[in-house]
């Protein structure tokens, strides 16, 4: 039997492996836009806040976050309900790898959304606003359905890196795709055979990335070449 049945087992922590990437971009995104407003805000406060973020972030090892975030906030609950006399809760390896994932790429993200926001003319958002509309109605009117284009490129590399990443998410226990060919290498001694599959699956899963957001790309970019813009 092919590498003594585990091929379904890793095909199913591939699906967990999607669902905890696209868990992952979403908490990136509200993250990455709030960094970006932060950093667009007049408020210093605000401003530095968001490039504190986004360096210090960016400047530490994503493993290094993991271990971080995972262990340590695991610490200081054991410690405070050992404080408080009740029972610790363990946090779920999921929920610690969306966090963790969505934190750091939040960083990358802020800095993507921010560059899109100052490709917007300034013009189009003033004009909003003298129609009466609010800095938030203008923000998600007008700013937003154009920041798309110009951040695009950068998302894309940002989702790509992404879902590299999760691999790191198997040494906190989580059952996902590279944790179930951890299992099955040391079962059928076969390292090549399996981590050649899980190689394999992640180029699709980026394959298929790069074949849509290509097209979303072509879509949004539709008749601005051909004005010039």
């Amino acid at each position: 039997m092919f590498l003594q049945g585990y091929l379904p087992s890793i095909l199913q922590g591939a699906v967990l492996t999607l669902q905890l990437a696209g868990s992952a971009l979403l908490v990136s995104i509200v993250l990455g836009l709030i960094g970006a407003l932060f950093k667009s805000a007049h408020s210093k406060l605000l401003v530095w806040l968001a490039e504190l973020y986004s360096t210090v972030v960016r400047g530490v090892p994503d493993l290094v976050w993991m271990f971080l975030l995972f262990f340590g906030v695991q610490m200081m609950i054991n410690d405070f309900c050992g404080r408080m006399g009740w029972e610790s809760p363990n946090i779920d390896p999921f929920v610690a790898g969306v966090l963790t994932l969505g934190f750091i790429f939040g960083a990358y993200m802020t800095e993507t959304f921010r560059g899109a926001m100052m490709a917007v003319p300034k013009g189009q958002m003033e004009a909003g606003m003298a129609y009466g509309m609010t800095p938030l109605r203008v923000f998600f009117r007008i700013t937003v359905p154009q920041m798309v284009r110009f951040a695009l490129p950068s998302f894309s590399n940002n989702w790509l890196v992404l879902v590299k990443s999760t691999a790191l998410v198997s040494v906190i226990g989580l059952n996902d795709v590279m944790y179930r060919a951890d299992a099955a290498k040391s079962t059928t001694q076969e390292p090549f055979t399996v981590y050649l599959i899980v190689g394999l699956l992640f180029l699709a899963i980026t394959g298929v990335s790069n074949l849509l957001l290509g097209k979303l790309e072509k879509r949004y970019s539709l008749g601005v070449k051909e004005s010039g813009l």
